[in-house]
């Protein structure tokens, strides 16, 4: 059973909030609950995917952990150290152990700077290199990332789309980090440069002890990257397991009907479709219960009402599922004696 020093990241109650305002006084009338109690852990050195629907709280998860949007509430501890409490002389400190991969390379490039300016910029903010002992280090990373040293002169739009989220990489690279989250980082890109770049952070992870929490929507890349996996609906983690696990034994019925929905390579070896009924609702206006029963097809009366909780199944204590089906799910009930106390 693993230790809480084997965790690098451990993300506790993480809820982001945002106020849904009216009127001529700006009053808030509701919350866009788009991260709504999100909990897992991340060992040092490994790759957690999150996966979900467009729309169910991946990549706002990803930035409140960086702390490029304010979390409403909940706990982040980066190596032993509360994130969310660090004041921003911390946090800039911090940054060079965290940093982030973007979904569009394009926009994520400041289309003003060169190559080497941009990526030249974040050794001299850090105080990592600056002058000559920059440019060389530029070059170098352009290397490892797989680019030849002369672009370092030339700028974003000269750059074909692989090219640039290599770029993207190599910033990231550049401060040295430990943990990376890699948001969507190849969606934008050709299915065959998406190998390319999947296989480029797997070599970057196993030369640097890289830990990644890589989001996508593409379930068989999660599953070709990823240690663990996470699935995301509306806001919550509903099913946490090794890949292996999660891809061969999938508990949940939201998990069932992703997976349902992968594509077959061989046509003989067709897979039934699981299909879910109805849209998915709003987060400023969550259904009551497990927030997936008006969708679900196994759904009875009681998913309505009661709200599930993320805890381990009996058989596999590193397989959590957040389902009333479970018994480990059902929430700890009170005693009457307890609730006067």
């Amino acid at each position: 059973m693993a230790t809480q020093n084997e965790f690098l990241l451990q993300v506790e109650g993480l809820k982001k909030w945002f106020p849904i305002k009216k009127g001529f006084f700006s009053q808030t009338v509701g919350h866009v609950k788009a991260v709504d109690d999100v909990n897992f852990k991340i060992r040092s050195g490994e790759t957690l995917g999150l996966v979900g629907e467009s729309g169910c709280g991946k990549t706002t998860t990803g930035r409140s952990i960086l702390r490029l949007i304010e979390p409403t509430a909940g706990t982040v501890l980066f190596e032993g150290k509360d994130v969310l409490a660090m004041k921003k002389n911390e946090l800039r400190r911090l940054r060079k152990d965290m940093q982030v991969i973007f979904q569009d390379p394009y926009s994520s490039l400041n289309p003003r700077l060169t190559v080497g300016q941009m990526l030249g910029e974040v050794l001299s903010v850090h105080k990592i290199a600056e002058g000559n002992a920059a440019e060389t280090e530029v070059k170098n990373l352009l290397e490892v990332v797989g680019l030849r040293k002369q672009y370092f002169n030339r700028y974003p739009h000269e750059f074909s789309g692989g090219q640039r989220q290599r770029i993207g990489i190599a910033r990231a690279l550049a401060v040295k980090p430990k943990f990376i989250v890699c948001d969507e980082p190849v969606s934008a890109l050709d299915v065959s440069i998406q190998s390319q770049i999947i296989n480029l952070l797997q070599d970057l992870q196993n030369e640097y002890g890289l830990t990644y929490l890589f989001i996508a929507h593409d379930l068989a890349v999660v599953e070709h990257i990823s240690d663990r996996v996470a699935v995301m609906y509306l806001g919550k983690v509903v099913e946490i397991a090794s890949a292996d696990e999660l891809y061969k034994n999938p508990k949940h019925p939201y998990t069932r009907a992703l997976l349902s929905a992968v594509p077959v390579p061989d046509p003989k070896n067709k897979s039934k479709r699981i299909i879910l009924t109805g849209d998915i609702p709003s987060p400023a206006n969550a259904p009551s219960g497990c927030y997936f029963h008006p969708r679900c097809p196994e759904a009875n009366p009681e998913c309505s009402q009661i709200v599930p909780q993320l805890a381990p199944i009996a058989e596999n204590a590193g397989h959590e599922v957040s389902c009333i089906f479970y018994p480990s799910s059902l929430p700890k009930v009170q005693s009457k004696n307890q609730q006067a106390a």
